[in-house]
């Protein structure tokens, strides 16, 4: 075997925008993605994506800046295995994870793409990270916007201990408890609980942190972050009760805390 032939490919972890799913609100992709980074995505010819519809949308806008190295439909856009339900861990090393480093392990490239932000971070990609690294394949992130950061960053909080916890629960006892939990952690180890909501809940976890949190925790809301109309505030729950700001439908937020 030649060493050409015996070269693996790299994964590549290619940020993608956080405005999927806004209507109306798309950016400029330069404006929150370094054009060296749009370059590398627009050569790439095989992809594991986290949802293949809009993977091909943001190829789309790439090739209207930097042309695709083959037209859109010849790409090997390939999705990953769906992940478990109730935020349970991605684990498992079956056929399907594999197949997707296929083309790494024969010398070729692969883009990984999550629907929005940067891959691996609060997504299912990670998975396909951690077997690129048994497979001894090289793994290259490239740079972009990663709505947990950018929310930590305004929220002036404690940026030195912070946590990400994910989803909190749908049951409303089990969501209490929850928030307790997390105040008791942040005020013991003085550590920023963040945390998300599919958008369409986010009135109802607002509700439910108003509710369940001391007057004195603090709290921050980030949302449509990179958007036009994005926004980052932050007070006491007590102040919160007050004076509840709005949220805008449909669009995403990060919250986080800190007691």
């Amino acid at each position: 075997m030649t060493a050409a032939a015996a070269r693996k490919g790299r994964l590549i972890l290619v940020p993608n925008t956080l405005d999927f799913g806004i209507e109306g609100e798309a950016v400029d992709l330069r404006q929150v993605i370094p054009d060296d980074v749009l370059r590398c995505a627009a050569g790439l010819q095989h992809w594991a994506a986290e949802n293949a519809k809009t993977t091909r949308a943001f190829l789309k806008r790439v090739d209207a800046l930097h042309p695709l190295s083959r037209p859109l439909q010849e790409l090997q856009i390939q999705e990953l295995p769906r992940p478990p339900k109730g935020g349970k861990p991605v684990t498992g090393d079956d056929a399907a994870w594999q197949a997707l480093l296929a083309p790494a392990l024969a010398g070729h490239d692969v883009g990984l793409i999550s629907e929005a932000g940067l891959p691996a971070v609060a997504d299912p990609g990670a998975r396909l990270v951690a077997l690129a690294h048994l497979a001894g394949i090289p793994v290259l992130p490239l740079s972009g916007p990663s709505s947990l950061l950018m929310a930590l960053a305004a929220s002036g909080l404690n940026g030195q201990s912070f946590a990400f916890v994910g989803y909190l629960p749908v049951e409303p006892a089990a969501r209490t408890a929850r928030l307790k939990e997390l105040e008791q952690l942040s005020q013991r180890f003085q550590q920023t609980q963040l945390m998300i909501e599919t958008p369409y809940r986010n009135e109802a976890l607002l509700d439910a942190l108003l509710a369940g949190l001391r007057p004195e925790t603090r709290l921050t809301l980030s949302c449509g972050l990179t958007l036009v109309q994005g926004f980052s505030c932050s007070g006491t729950v007590a102040q919160w009760r007050k004076k509840r700001p709005a949220l805008p439908d449909k669009v995403p937020a990060v919250f986080g805390l800190l007691a």
